[in-house]
């Protein structure tokens, strides 16, 4: 094979799927149609859960250095301002919860801190590059490339990944449908970022979301670390309307904005624009063969709530330690068979509670309505997973379980360093972590680590109980035990030995 897996898309997906398989060895390669990453700002928001897996990718410090807190709305009507409120509810504290609040990014910008990381770790994306075409058979995939040049290639792979989008071409040359497709919201919805300019663009602050709702929405958020505003403007659904919407230009926007608002704003500039209507849709099955869909290809939402963006890049961070462990370890494939059944009910309940925030929105009277911790996607797991095994004979009520989410702790090592559990956990290995409070025979393999930490405050106790608990890499316990001869079957079995 020139390659072990394929990757056609370079959004936040292909990126993180990217990053992944680079750090774990894995050959691979990415392309992308466009020139240069996706330019626009659409999939701000990043949540708790996506923050923790920026910090396993080594990526949350740029992250959190770009980007910023969710700012507070403020509400207008016409150019008086009225009320101010908070948009989105933090995460309680615990010691269990690094990251408590989503935080607010341009899409591009996160876009730009993943390439980097994934050249760091000696990746590259090849733009320009066009999948146009692509064969499978039982033991991989051929693909056709088109170059920058007009010139094409063939790649042969072991997997495809599709990461190329809500219309993505590799789905449909599949054949997959998609069901449950719902029409969210028939109004036209516009999303640009432009450059504001006039007498009052002094009044756009960057410490609010400002709003107007009389009518249509119409929304400017000035975007972290720019001189650009997103401006966000829903329309009357009417014959021809989202035809419309979609041939906007700086004039027609600049139009929109003066006449919701009654400020003197001028677009000086439009740096990127698109029209869409919101909409809900999954993938009737994200593997065919030797070909997965992952992202946008298997799943579309309504933006309300920061769900897609964040549910697309789990998807990737699901399965790169699935490709990594048939193509390394010589575990069978049905192994990737659990990527689809743990992410598409994954995808099914977060495009379920996308739908309905967004329902909630347009039945509020103040334009948005507040975003709950069910968004944070800290309580998704996978205790329905083939690959989940709660083995222990007695477990709290409300306690940890095997395919919940692994929580972090403060900690300290022998030495007396203070050190967090994700601390351990971070890195391509599988974590066994002792908790069973008698000493353990480490398993002889090395991707698996079996920390030595000290629990002075009782934290890593009080968040997971009485055991042994394997932790995947994605962070998920995979098996909880009061036995430690539970933990090799186990893992001959996910090994396929």
């Amino acid at each position: 094979m020139e390659t072990e897996v394929l990757i056609a898309g370079a959004g936040p997906t292909g990126l993180v799927l990217a990053i992944d398989l680079a750090r774990r060895g894995i050959r691979h390669r990415i392309v992308d149609q466009s020139e240069r990453g996706f330019p626009g700002s659409r999939g701000t928001g990043i949540q708790p859960r996506t923050l923790e897996v920026f910090d396993d990718l080594g990526t949350v410090d740029a992250i959190l250095d770009a980007s910023g807190l969710v700012p507070p709305v403020q509400m207008w009507q016409g150019t008086e301002r009225v009320d101010t409120w908070h948009l989105v509810e933090p995460a309680d504290e615990s010691p269990g919860v690094p990251y408590r609040e989503p935080r607010m990014l341009p899409q591009w910008r996160t876009v730009e801190v993943l390439h980097a990381r994934l050249e760091e770790l000696g990746g590259h994306v090849e733009f320009g590059t066009e999948l146009t075409g692509f064969t499978q058979d039982a033991d991989g995939v051929t693909g056709t490339l088109r170059h920058p040049d007009g010139t094409t290639s063939t790649v042969r792979a072991q997997w495809l990944v599709a990461a190329d989008g809500g219309r993505s071409t590799v789905r449909r040359a599949l054949g997959i449908a998609m069901t449950g497709t719902e029409v969210v919201d028939p109004r036209p919805t516009l999303i640009a970022d432009v450059i504001l300019a006039g007498a009052d663009r002094h009044h756009i602050d960057d410490e609010h979301w400002h709003m107007w709702t009389k009518g249509e929405l119409l929304a400017l958020r000035p975007l972290e670390g720019t001189d650009t505003t997103q401006v966000m403007a829903s329309f009357p659904d009417t014959e021809g309307s989202f035809e419309a919407v979609g041939k906007l230009d700086r004039e027609g926007t600049e139009r929109v904005i003066s006449e919701r608002t009654g400020l003197r704003l001028e677009v000086a500039e439009v740096r990127w624009t698109s029209a869409f209507r919101p909409r809900a849709a999954m993938a009737e099955r994200f593997r065919s063969g030797r070909v997965l869909l992952a992202g946008d290809a298997a799943h579309v939402h309504s933006p309300a709530g920061g769900q897609g963006l964040n549910t697309s890049l789990q998807d990737a961070y699901n399965l790169g330690w699935k490709l990594a462990a048939v193509l390394r370890l010589g575990a069978p494939d049905a192994l990737v068979d659990s990527y689809e059944t743990e992410r598409s009910k994954v995808a099914a309940d977060v495009l379920g509670l996308s739908s309905r925030v967004h329902a909630a929105d347009r039945a509020g009277n103040r334009g948005l309505q507040l975003r709950g911790k069910e968004t944070h996607q800290l309580t998704l797991g996978y205790r329905e997973s083939p690959l989940s095994r709660e083995l222990r004979r007695e477990i709290p009520e409300g306690g940890l379980q095997a395919g919940d989410r692994a929580p972090d702790a403060p900690c300290g090592t022998l030495a007396g360093a203070a050190m967090r559990l994700f601390d351990a956990f971070r890195g391509p290995h599988f974590t066994l972590l002792n908790l069973t409070g008698a000493p353990v025979q480490a398993p002889e393999a090395d991707w698996i680590r079996m920390p030595e930490v000290v629990d002075a405050h009782g934290h890593i106790k009080e968040a997971y109980g009485t055991g042994l608990f394997l932790i995947r890499p994605d962070g998920y316990v995979g098996l909880a035990t009061d036995d430690p001869a539970d933990v090799a079957p186990y893992l001959a079995e996910l090994a396929g030995v």
